[in-house]
């Protein structure tokens, strides 16, 4: 046998195992954001008990194994080097693509990547062999029954997850209310009996059913009396849980840990082909060309068309790899993100802005919904509205939703992939559990005027990056697919190559990377905190961070906009561009999450505080605004190719920028440190720049009377020295908003910039 097939064997093993770690990382929110959004237990346990589901469900994936083996092609019509090649093509391209939408921060699916990556690199060699022989064709070699069928299911569930979530939602507040714990009594029995009796059957019945862990006989039995199963499940169910509520324990604790069992094995069992599918199918075709004793050319793999029999400590293993990654990552101990962000009560960080059709599609519905308000009558308005009134909300500290909001999200989206995993679809769990969590937010009015654009902005986000993710892993693995066809063994060893190139790169990248993420817990604990005082140190900290933050970014900045007019460098300006783009969308969000937490401190030193706040906040606009009209004003000058800055106006500002980026750095300190001892220094600093510009500006402003230099280039260069001196005034601005913000209105420091004349 060719040891270049051993080779790619074992490489796609490799590739397998950073699958399992990566993959279980990103999508631990799936299944842990529901637990952990409503606080209902600590992360260990939560963590214990996924983990336990994570174990079980990867056990009893043998099913889905097959759609990697025969659910997108026909193998019979393929051989030995075709699959392989369409196999490592499938693997290099999920590599690729995850780590290119981990660079520009998209949204990916695991489910979505592997289906239509597997069509790309099976629609490839499909046309090389019909190109050979005309009398094949496509649909004869492609699975495309089976493919239509995955691919809408994977489209439709997303449609269904968000109107079945916030139908169940929907029913389960009208009965339960925002105040649910004074109203219990005999419901929480029936409902924890529907969703106990729900979880079993879909779990036990549809998951272990095809399991070898469960009896044939006890097998049979159920499947013969189905309906007596129900009822005596249903009944044993709901007794349980109304003992567990006249013993005071929280059923919802209950309910949510065992939602999140099922969730976890469900994404276990359907999300485990993902994984290892692909590496599994190599591993036993090429078992089968081993024993062949044929060419790889000649040898066709009718064998893959027999269902998928994997050995048990494949999935054993796959399922302690899973464990452990769930256990030690940084990103599932972080674990509210977009989907809790999105769905949360109350108002939080909008990751999102708005969009032109989120806005367009609030205005309109807005408009629906006060027409048929209008034909309701007032006894059932006053009715909804008691029910629905979050003000009465029951949460944990720190919650982003109740523990009836969390049941639901946890049982819906368990069952929905459950009944996928028993009919062999693919689901996308990202998207089914996300969009179930959308439709019970939006059924719990928790999308507001004040955020129902981004929120929805968010969602068409997400869903956008469905799209992206078909459209890129289709296309990238049919390239890959392509290129390995054509250039043999050497383009599949530099494909290989290139893989393990970026999965080094990306863990040195993500080992190296500071954590930036420091305000946002500071954020996180900021609206957590029931502690005044505490709230309003943690605010201060997070102002201190983010001034700090913009500080150095206008002081590069600066200097890289002067540098590309000076240098004629378009590139740099263009890159300034884009940056200040960035801020601009940083600093709106930055001002939102302290504006939030300003506002639940409502102690008079925090009162006293608000307009050094706000005054700070509106001084660091200005300076971008400042940055943005230089830059604006270089950028077409060098892109025009107008006559460059003089070699005497260059010398004359070159000592200018210098003392601006000095008075940069000194305010830098003086908040860093919080030494607001050293303001009289930074003050004579910002006077002397603010002078040294003043008198600039004056000179440039007679040598363009004379009309002796370009009027364009001198314009820009006016410009320039304007919105420089522009910068020190609102720097003068900044450091005494934040003096006044860390140490008090009593500061007799900031009495000095107060007097200082503009």
């Amino acid at each position: 046998m060719n040891s270049i097939y051993i080779c790619l064997t074992v490489f796609l093993f490799v590739l397998a195992i950073f699958d399992l770690m990566v993959g279980v990382s990103n999508d631990a929110v799936n299944f842990l954001n529901s637990a952990v959004g409503s606080k209902l237990a600590s992360f260990k346990t939560i963590i214990i008990v996924a983990s336990a589901g994570v174990f079980l469900g990867a056990a009893t994936s043998n099913g889905m194994m097959e759609i990697a083996r025969n659910g997108i092609v026909h193998p019979s019509f393929f051989s030995y080097r075709e699959m392989m090649v369409i196999f490592v093509a499938v693997m290099v391209s999920d590599v690729l693509l995850l780590d290119i939408f981990n660079s520009l921060g998209m949204p990916t699916s695991t489910t979505v990547s592997m289906v239509f990556e597997l069509m790309g690199g099976a629609f490839a060699i499909s046309l090389m062999k019909t190109h050979a022989d005309p009398s094949l064709n496509v649909g004869m070699l492609i699975n495309s029954g089976k493919a239509i069928s995955m691919i809408g299911a994977i489209f439709i569930s997303v449609a269904i997850a968000f109107v079945t979530g916030l139908l169940i939602q929907y029913l389960s507040r009208l009965i339960f209310t925002f105040a649910y714990k004074d109203g219990l009594k005999w419901k929480i029995g029936i409902f924890g009996g529907l969703c106990a009796t729900a979880i079993i059957y879909f779990m036990i019945i549809k998951g272990l059913g095809k399991s070898t862990l469960m009896p044939a006989d006890v097998k049979s039995w159920i499947m013969d009396h189905q309906g007596v199963f129900l009822l005596a499940t249903f009944g044993i169910s709901t007794a349980v849980m109304q003992i567990v509520h006249m013993l005071k324990c929280n059923v919802f604790r209950f309910l949510v840990l065992m939602g999140t069992f099922a969730l976890a094995m469900a994404f276990a069992g359907n999300d485990l082909v993902n994984f290892i599918g692909v590496p599994l199918a190599g591993f036993a075709a090429t078992v089968d060309f081993a024993a062949s004793g044929d060419l790889p050319d000649r040898f066709m793999m009718s064998s893959l068309d027999s269902p998928a029999k994997v050995p048990v400590y494949f999935l054993l293993a796959a399922g302690a790899i899973m464990v452990a990654s769930l256990a030690t990552s940084r990103k599932a101990r972080n674990v509210i993100r977009t989907s809790v962000d999105l769905s949360r009560q109350d108002s939080g960080d909008e990751l999102f802005g708005s969009s032109k059709v989120a806005r367009v599609l609030v205005r309109k519905t807005s408009l629906l919904a006060g027409r048929i308000s209008a034909v309701i009558p007032r006894s059932v308005h006053e009715t909804l509205d008691r029910r629905f009134d979050s003000s009465k909300a029951e949460m944990e500290k720190g919650a982003a939703f109740d523990a009836v909001r969390a049941t639901v999200n946890l049982v819906v989206a368990s069952l929905l992939i459950a009944l996928g995993t028993s009919l062999k679809l693919p689901l996308s769990t990202t998207y089914v559990t996300f969009m179930v969590a959308m439709g019970t937010s939006l059924a719990d009015r928790a999308w507001g005027r004040e955020s129902a654009v981004f929120r929805i902005t968010g969602v068409m986000a997400v869903i956008g990056g469905w799209f992206i993710t078909a459209g890129a892993a289709f296309l990238l693995c049919f390239c890959v697919a392509m290129l390995m066809f054509y250039t043999g063994n050497v383009g599949t060893i530099v494909a290989a190559v290139i893989a393990l190139a970026v999965l080094i790169s990306g863990n040195i990248k993500s080992r190296k990377k500071v954590v930036e993420e420091k305000s946002d817990m500071i954020f996180s604990e900021m609206m957590s905190s029931t502690d005044e005082t505490r709230t309003l140190d943690l605010l201060s900290e997070h102002i201190r961070l983010s001034q700090i933050r913009f500080l150095d970014f206008t002081d590069y900045t600066y200097r890289q906009v002067t540098d590309g007019f000076m240098l004629e460098d378009l590139k740099m300006l263009n890159k300034a561009e884009s940056a200040m783009r960035s801020m601009r969308t940083e600093l709106k969000s930055t001002r939102r999450k302290e504006m939030m937490g300003l506002r639940r401190v409502k102690t008079a030193a925090a009162l006293e505080r608000n307009t050094w706040f706000h005054l700070s906040v509106n001084s660091c606009e200005e300076m971008l605004y400042s940055l943005r009209r230089v830059n604006d004003a270089c950028q077409e000058h060098i892109d025009n190719n107008f006559v460059p800055l003089d070699a005497e106006r260059r010398k004359e500002f070159a000592p200018l920028r210098d003392k601006l980026n000095s008075v940069f750095n000194q305010v830098k300190t003086i908040i860093e440190y919080g030494d607001y001892a050293s303001l009289p220094a930074a003050h004579r600093a910002c006077i002397e720049a603010d002078k040294a510009f003043s008198i600039c500006r004056h000179a440039e402003m007679s040598r363009i009377q004379t009309g002796m230099g370009n009027i364009t280039t001198e314009y820009v260069y006016l410009n320039m020295i304007q919105e420089s001196q522009q910068l020190v005034i609102s720097l003068r601005h900044l450091l005494r908003a934040a003096d006044h913000f860390a140490t008090g209105l009593s500061s007799s420091n900031s009495s000095i910039l107060l007097s200082s004349t503009e």
